[in-house]
């Protein structure tokens, strides 16, 4: 199947696309399109499906039914085409501990056909761009959390990918290293590198993504922008009122206020809020009450729900 219009413009487009494990539907039928030049994210509870899409986008799977088309090829058709054009820098540190830093990526760079001068060039020019030159020649164990995680970035790019795919690049890291990595990303994309980015951390794909969507048991809840989406589900401001008492849900469905709640407190949306807060603090106090910003975390939680999950 020829890919759609616009291509160009298009690293990737899934059309109904599909996923089982036996009678298990990991992905269900899902529609989405990455621009060139953009980041997308995949958010989603534990066992949405966005780690299993993003193994049939890398060709490490095959999708069950529907069309997926990377970098203008159909992924059942061209898997080596694409894996060759792609980065992928994966969840887990799987970086050689008997390697030296500059010797990760010489070693990594021979699955491109990259050796010899070449790969000595482009290793020092990564080691440079992602602040590790001066480790070059330390043991992978001397190098801390967030730069384990750059050289795994600088590892995945040794190839000039057009499509950088980032399970989760920054889980567990100090803000100071989630900052410097949310940073070269920054650079990357303007430099021309399409992401694709999975993260459990909502400001982190409100800081980098220009499209992003929600997935929750195998589908699609929601695709767009973060700004548009937290305006679209939340508003500009969120309430929080501390207490498990019957009288606030009774007062917030008397004046008709979106909200959820959970054992200890309530959580109160609507563009009317603003006018109500006076009134609300007043009511059920000043210390239990608290106005803030609406952020996409809120709209996470308000899709996909607040329970913890088993999976």
């Amino acid at each position: 199947m020829g890919i759609m219009k616009n291509s160009e413009e298009n690293i990737i487009h899934a059309k109904g696309l599909s996923k089982a494990f036996g009678d298990v539907q990991a992905v269900d039928q899902i529609d989405f399109t990455v621009k060139k030049q953009s980041c997308f994210g995949f958010l989603g509870p534990n066992g949405a499906g966005k780690t299993t899409t993003i193994r049939m986008i890398s060709c490490f799977l095959e999708p069950s039914d529907g069309v997926l088309e990377v970098l203008g090829k159909n992924v059942k058709e061209s898997p080596r085409y694409i894996k060759e054009r792609i980065g992928i820098c994966p969840q887990e540190d799987n970086l050689d501990p008997d390697l030296t830093v500059e010797n990760n990526l010489r070693v990594f760079a021979r699955y491109f056909d990259i050796v010899g001068k070449e790969a000595n060039l482009r290793s020092e020019e990564l080691l440079h761009f992602m602040g590790l030159f001066s480790k070059r020649k330390a043991t992978i164990e001397e190098l801390s959390g967030g730069m384990k995680r750059r050289l795994i970035i600088a590892r995945s790019l040794l190839n000039r990918p057009k499509l950088l795919v980032l399970d989760e690049p920054t889980t567990g890291l100090d803000p100071q290293s989630r900052h410097q990595i949310w940073e070269k990303l920054q650079q990357l994309k303007n430099e021309g590198t399409t992401i694709l980015l999975t993260t459990h951390y909502m400001e982190e794909a409100a800081r980098l993504c220009d499209q992003l969507v929600i997935m929750d048991q195998g589908k699609i809840v929601v695709e767009g922008e973060p700004k548009a989406l937290i305006e679209q589900h939340i508003g500009s401001s969120i309430v929080e009122i501390e207490s498990d008492q019957e009288d606030v849900e009774i007062y917030l469905k008397a004046h008709g206020l979106e909200f959820e709640r959970n054992p200890t407190h309530f959580f109160i949306y609507g563009r009317a809020i603003m006018s109500l807060w006076p009134e609300i603090s007043q009511k059920f106090g000043e210390k239990f009450c608290v106005l803030r910003m609406a952020t996409l975390e809120d709209v996470f939680l308000k899709l996909t729900g607040r329970a913890l999950r088993e999976s």
